[in-house]
This record gives structure tokens, C-alpha cells and sequence, in this order.
């Protein structure tokens, strides 16, 4: 069982702040994240994808965003995918398909103490990860769970402390990994929160404009820069 669980709610998008420059973005592409070009047509491909798994199971499945925002969920896993691989090319982890498999059960098994009769298919359509990148998405977490063994030396801490103390070394870890692809969105599709590789949606944030007298909290606005 993964002892960083992965986190599968989708971000709650922020409000109240302008699209930040991203940088030249090249024509046709939705993201270059390093050497990888994600292309419009790749994009439209997944969402397409997801679209579908929704439509598929619509009377079990509540989207946790808007279907709008297909296109800007779908994106941030594939930014968060690239970053777990820069993450592990850096750390040099390699992981097995078994490992993989064995992440999707542990994920699997997770949904099921959770008390959900959802499947995991279910469960990733909810949350903006298209069926076809299921395994991408137990690569993902096979990855965290190696790292994670790495730094706590195969034992979890128990106080609370050291366990955020944990979390923070594979955060950071995370954010040079992130740092390194030297990631551009294409401001078609939003801007780059680095704080959970989320997509903001440019209208949701420029929409509505807050007074001068009620600033937007910190903690509300999304991270453009690594914070690291």
C-alpha cells in the first residue's frame, strides 16, 4: 500500500489573478514540458478519451469539475505524468510493470476502504485522468512509493512531524524536478499551478476581479514559479 496515498481530487481552481506569461509557446502545442511537445491534437485525443469514459458511466460517475474543463484537467496529469518521470530519470528509479500493477491495486484497494463501489476507471474519470492513462497514473505512483522508501529508509515515520518533514523532501524533490522541464502552457488553456501541476483556467481567474479592499489570499492564488 502506497503510504503517501496519491491524491486524486481535483484542484479547486483559484480566482482573482491575471495569466502570467509563460513564455513563447509553439504554434500547435498545448505544452512543452523539456524535450516533449504536447500537441493540440494529443490534447483533443485524451479529452476525447475522457469524454467518452464519462459518457460511458454517467449515471455513476460525478465529476469533481466542470465538463467545460475537460481540456485543463486532462493537461495537468499529463504535466504531473512528465514531472514523475523527470522525478525518477533525476533520482534514477526505475520501476516494472508488476511494480505499476501492484501500485493500480494498491489504489484499487484504497478506493475500497474509502467505502466507494466505483472502479478505478470510475474513480479516474471523476477526476479528469482519461481510461488510456490508468497506467500511466500506477507508474506515477510506483515511482512516489520508491522514492518515498528511499528517504525514509523503508520505514514510515510515526509522529506527525516527521512525517510532514517527509512529505516536504519528496515535495521538494517534486518542485526541481519541475524546475528542470522548464514547463510553458499555452495560455489558450490556462496557467501552471506548481503547487499541484493543476491547470487555472485564464476566464475563471479573470472573471471576476476582486475589490482593492479585499485582496485574494496567498493561499488562494496559484504558484506560477517553482517555489523552490
Amino acid at each position: 500500500m502506497p503510504r503517501i496515498s496519491i491524491k486524486l481530487a481535483a484542484a479547486v481552481l483559484a480566482a482573482g489573478m491575471a495569466v502570467a506569461a509563460c513564455g513563447t509557446v509553439k504554434m500547435g502545442a498545448a505544452a512543452i514540458l523539456g524535450s516533449q511537445r504536447v500537441s493540440s491534437t494529443t490534447l483533443s485525443a485524451e479529452v476525447a478519451n475522457l469524454s467518452a469514459g464519462y459518457q460511458a458511466d454517467k449515471r455513476q460517475i460525478q465529476l469533481q469539475y466542470p465538463v467545460s474543463q475537460m481540456p485543463q484537467e486532462v493537461l495537468g496529469w499529463i504535466v504531473r505524468f512528465s514531472v514523475r518521470d523527470r522525478l525518477a530519470a533525476r533520482e534514477r528509479i526505475t520501476v516494472t510493470p508488476t511494480e505499476v500493477q501492484q501500485a493500480l491495486a494498491a489504489i484499487t484497494a484504497q478506493i475500497r476502504q474509502s467505502g466507494q463501489a466505483a472502479t478505478l476507471s470510475e474513480v479516474a474519470v471523476a477526476n479528469g485522468l482519461p481510461p488510456d492513462m490508468i497506467t500511466d497514473l500506477g507508474r506515477y505512483q510506483a515511482i512516489e512509493t520508491k522514492l518515498v522508501d528511499r528517504l525514509d529508509g523503508g520505514r514510515l515515520p510515526s509522529s506527525a512531524s516527521a512525517q510532514q518533514a517527509l512529505e516536504t523532501k519528496f515535495d521538494m524533490s517534486a518542485c526541481k524536478a519541475a524546475k528542470s522541464l522548464d514547463i510553458q502552457i499555452n495560455p489558450q488553456f490556462g496557467t501552471l499551478d506548481y503547487r499541484d501541476f493543476s491547470i487555472a483556467l485564464a476566464s475563471s481567474m479573470l472573471s471576476k476581479p476582486q475589490a482593492a479592499s479585499t485582496p485574494t489570499p496567498a493561499a488562494s492564488r496559484p504558484a506560477s514559479a517553482p517555489p523552490c
